[in-house]
């Protein structure tokens, strides 16, 4: 049973949208950075990067204060501001290759977070969770929404449907060209319906944002544990969401990179692998997996199809039967003696429909020695790991949409 509810969102007014609207603040090369902040002061970057305006560097506490100023700042001009009542708000992204997105940005409970309605499949790292609690705690806000994906629903996808037939508050397009367009939902009896919906889902799973949603949790905790008259009801018992239909999401594969064959000849790997794998040989043209369990490899100028021996199909839960998992346990740690996969300098990611051609640069170019291809992973394993409560190896998905900050922004 989720708590999913309307708040009062914080946006741009609709003729500064465009240019207040950034995408994630990681996402951005320091030359990016640099141009959007010299040239546009009307970015949402000005907000989270308060050092470039100061041309100085502050630490944290210091930073998050600045954040916090800046924020208003924006607010103040009239850059930025927040409606008079709680809304639902319809978010549609239309892409340049004709992909298309929709949803429901709303805010979403840290009580479900913390008892396993709002499910997940990801570990975090502790650090990086205080870090942006803290964060969080000092500037009042959320402007990026985490991504979440329900069941389908047709109740809901009927409202989401219906509204996009009227005129958006807003539409504007970003320097990929894609079309971003926002409808809001002030309707009584239609907030009641999606209130309604929502609450006879019985589980709403994490698709990105594992970090944001637990730094979410724990603010809650720690302004919970401050507040002698805490009742449940208080902004900062829930974060802004993206909520999305599992069949609207787009899930793609994280492809690997290895430095080096851990000391072993061409001719000793290969043996190795022979043990777990029956290998196929597939000459220069890129190979692509068409089934799990099947593995594309690139060495030395020449492509693999790697399928997993039938012996090998012992798997125990949902976790053992992943493609990112099988490669690890079989090759990466036995094998090439990667245990850590987040920190290892040796092995690096690629996602996207032409990451197998990226790989075969990168190893012909000799940066590395070898690159595995996989098939995606599906929502219907993503679902089986969360419900057994077990998490996937870093980078096992590339999930899209890829959500933009400073459209919709949750105070609390």
């Amino acid at each position: 049973m989720a708590k999913v509810l309307p708040f009062k969102a914080v946006k741009p007014t609709p003729d500064k949208v465009a240019l207040v609207a950034s995408r994630s603040y990681q996402s951005y090369s320091p030359a990016e950075m640099e141009s959007i902040l010299s040239t546009n002061p009307y970015s949402f970057l000005n907000i989270v990067n308060p050092s470039y305006k100061h041309q100085n560097v502050f630490k944290k506490k210091k930073r998050y204060t600045l954040v916090k100023n800046r924020y208003h700042e924006f607010k103040n001009q009239g850059i930025l501001k927040q409606d008079d009542k709680a809304c639902y708000y319809i978010y549609k992204i239309n892409k340049s290759n004709g992909v298309s997105f929709s949803g429901i940005t709303a805010a979403a409970s840290t009580e479900d977070y913390k008892n396993d309605v709002i499910k997940k499949h990801e570990d975090t790292i502790a650090h990086r969770e205080n870090m942006f609690k803290d964060y969080l705690k000092t500037v009042g806000f959320n402007a990026e929404p985490v991504l979440l994906t329900y069941p389908d629903n047709k109740p809901i996808a009927k409202i989401i449907t219906a509204m996009q037939t009227t005129p958006p508050e807003f539409e504007f397009l970003t320097g990929n060209q894609d079309t971003h367009q926002l409808w809001k939902i002030e309707n009584e009896t239609t907030i009641d319906q999606i209130s309604t919906e929502f609450k006879n889902i019985k589980a709403i799973y994490i698709a990105d944002g594992h970090h944001r949603s637990a730094s979410s949790y724990l603010l809650a905790e720690s302004l919970k544990s401050e507040n002698e008259n805490h009742t449940g009801d208080e902004p900062y018992n829930f974060f802004m969401a993206f909520f999305i239909e599992e069949s609207e999401l787009k899930v793609y594969e994280f492809n690997r990179l290895v430095k080096d064959l851990n000391g072993l000849s061409k001719t000793a790997f290969l043996g190795q692998l022979n043990k777990v794998f029956k290998i196929e040989n597939r000459g220069i043209d890129v190979f692509k997996p068409t089934k799990k369990h099947l593995f594309s490899m690139y060495l030395d100028g020449e492509f693999y199809a790697l399928s997993l021996r039938k012996n090998r199909y012992n798997f125990q839960n949902a976790l053992d039967a992943l493609d990112a998992q099988i490669l690890f346990q079989t090759v990466l740690k036995p094998i090439l003696g990667i245990s850590d996969l987040r920190n290892n300098s040796r092995l690096d990611y690629l996602h996207g429909k032409n990451s197998l051609s990226e790989i075969k640069l990168k190893v012909d170019s000799g940066a590395f020695a070898v690159g595995f291809g996989l098939l995606p992973t599906t929502i219907k394993e993503i679902k089986a790991i969360a419900d057994q409560g077990l998490t996937m190896p870093p980078k096992s998905t590339f999930i899209q949409p890829k959500l933009s900050s400073g459209v919709t922004i949750y105070e609390f």
